[in-house]
């Protein structure tokens, strides 16, 4: 490397110094056996990690770092490992996604303040790949996306299970009595038998497709096992990777691009993906400046077809994804047929076509021609209407066909309290043909946005055999989910949105194919009920909760907190003597 490379490395400003400062953060580094040589001029690669026996998605990631560092070594880098905020879908209360932004801000700051050159991102468990990106996006840096990769299949009785989706499925046959208890605890030993995120295509695997999709991550990154070398291989080039960026000054703005973000919506739709990435890319995309609105997942998701038959849609999980040739077979199917940027730069410094454009696929089965799809034009619906006015989210690909177009009674529950409460209440005045509507569960509601839009069906439907019925609510789903449920209503009930005003009995409409939410209600009651509506109270006077609830947007604006939108780069900071 020349001097005059040295000499721009922003990590220099801390290590190359030779005075009194120079000393302080060299000698204290020293401290764990780095020679003199590390200092002089090799780019620092920071590597973020999300380790945490709290967050069993990413319980292999100190492995993972270890191949990272190895290859920021070979590459003549000097790896230095952090930690941030670890969001823990499984065990967080309370949900997660309060927590992402907070854990953005984590990711921000730490990057500014240290002295690194460039950045890999370790993350798995699906709130912290967007909050990752969200932060390096506003840092800035050359940044590399590591995903932990999905778990091995779920195993149940000669049967292939998934995370979620059969947890969903198993719970509902308990409640109906069709599984006994024993049968139920016996599937939860076989479901999650390795190390990594969910193996359906839930909001975990979706959000590792768009890492790869948008050129964050190196070919393959989304789908290889997390209990699969390869999976600690692609660590290791990807640590070889970084080093090269820093040199080339491959900054992450130069990978987040308008033509990125549209291949990555794209790809959404293409792979049946989670409702969630909506309100992630959404949030990355106003982080990097780019202006990105739900109207854009409409329009460039319609004619896109489903290609990937994986559970929550369809019958397959991550792991045959994967054998089956992975993202690289819908990148090149999408390219074929003119939906894909083909010149979007990637990690590796080459458009996205040259990545893919000879990606074989080994099973149709499981990854369709665009000729012959799993299902057709399946890409995630953007709802408008009266209940709605700035949007909501469905997700085609995993709802009942027969409900897409639906009149029906609302039966409301205006709290997550109120309809664990009633549920199961025999006397309550529900039937097949209802739709049922849950309040103040968005981003102020809940607070956070819980993933509690699919609500579960009434114990005395289930024992008819009914199974889907159509929900509508301001909050998220998980991923692994599956029904026909209207989610991130927007305005939310808690923020004075149209769905506060619901009440029991109104007839709701439902026109997926005219992208259509309304409510049959005058819009002269619709005031006379605004008139006498009280916002909920405060959730918290202090503290991080108070300052969310202050501050963050609604769903359809990415539920970002507001003066976190953009980026200021990663300047030295200023000196502290």
């Amino acid at each position: 490397m020349s001097e005059d490379k040295k000499r721009q490395l922003r990590s220099q400003a801390w290590f190359g110094r030779q005075d009194k400062m120079g000393f302080y953060y060299r000698s204290f580094l020293k401290n764990s056996g780095f020679p003199q040589d590390q200092f002089e001029g090799r780019p620092v690669i920071g590597i973020c990690n999300t380790w945490s026996e709290l967050t069993p998605c990413n319980a292999h990631f100190r492995t993972i770092a270890e191949h990272v560092k190895y290859g920021v070594l070979d590459a003549g880098g000097f790896p230095l490992e952090f930690p941030v905020s670890s969001l823990g879908e499984v065990t967080m209360r309370p949900t997660a996604m309060l927590f992402r932004n907070l854990a953005a801000m984590d990711v921000e700051e730490a990057i500014r303040a240290h002295p690194l050159d460039g950045v890999v991102l370790l993350m798995g468990c699906d709130k912290t790949t967007p909050a990752l990106l969200m932060g390096a996006a506003s840092a800035d840096l050359p940044t590399i996306g590591v995903s932990g990769g999905p778990q091995l299949r779920g195993v149940y009785r000669g049967k292939y299970i998934g995370s979620g989706t059969n947890i969903i499925s198993m719970s509902e046959q308990l409640r109906a009595g069709e599984i006994t208890l024993k049968e139920f605890h016996e599937a939860e030993g076989a479901m999650n038998r390795s190390a990594g995120h969910c193996m359906t295509m839930g909001t975990g695997s979706t959000m590792a497709s768009m890492v790869e999709a948008l050129g964050v991550g190196l070919p393959e990154n989304a789908a290889i096992p997390a209990a699969d070398a390869r999976r600690n291989h692609l660590a290791r080039m990807a640590g070889r990777r970084i080093v090269e960026m820093v040199n080339e000054d491959l900054v992450l703005s130069k990978l987040l691009t308008r033509q990125a973000f549209e291949n990555a919506i794209r790809t959404l739709a293409a792979i049946g993906g989670s409702t969630n990435a909506v309100v992630h890319l959404l949030a990355m995309a106003g982080r990097a400046g780019i202006e990105l609105t739900l109207d854009d997942f409409d329009r460039l998701g319609r004619d896109v077809h489903c290609l990937v038959d994986l559970m929550p849609s369809g019958r397959f999980l991550m792991e045959d994804f994967y054998y089956a040739g992975g993202l690289p077979v819908v990148l090149r199917t999408l390219g074929e047929k003119g939906l894909l940027h083909k010149n979007a730069l990637t990690a590796n410094g080459k458009p996205i076509w040259e990545n893919v454009k000879d990606a074989p696929c080994w099973n149709r089965e499981v990854i369709t021609t665009f000729e012959e799809p799993f299902k057709p034009e399946a890409g995630i619906a953007i709802l408008q209407g009266n209940l709605a006015p700035n949007g909501a989210v469905i997700k085609p690909s995993a709802a009942s066909p027969e409900l897409m177009k639906h009149t029906g009674r609302a039966v409301v529950f205006e709290t997550i309290e109120d309809l664990h409460h009633r549920i199961d209440d025999d006397t309550l005045d529900i039937d097949e043909t209802c739709i049922m509507v849950l309040k103040n569960c968005g981003p102020k509601g809940y607070p956070g946005m819980a993933e509690v839009g699919n609500m579960p069906l009434p114990q005395k439907l289930l024992k008819k055999g009914v199974r889907d019925m159509i929900r509508i609510s301001d909050a998220r789903m998980s991923g692994t989910a599956y029904g026909t449920v209207v989610l991130h209503v927007a305005p939310e009930a808690a923020a004075g949105g149209p769905l506060a005003l619901v009440q029991n009995g109104d007839l709701i409409t439902l026109d997926v194919a005219a992208r259509s939410l309304h409510l049959h209600v005058e819009a002269e009651e619709l005031e006379r009920r605004r008139a006498a509506w009280l916002a909920p109270e405060p959730h918290a006077t202090r503290g991080y909760v108070k300052m969310y609830v202050d501050h963050v947007m609604q769903a359809d604006k990415g539920a970002d907190l507001d003066f976190l939108v953009g980026k200021t780069g990663s300047p030295v900071p200023r000196d502290n003597h």
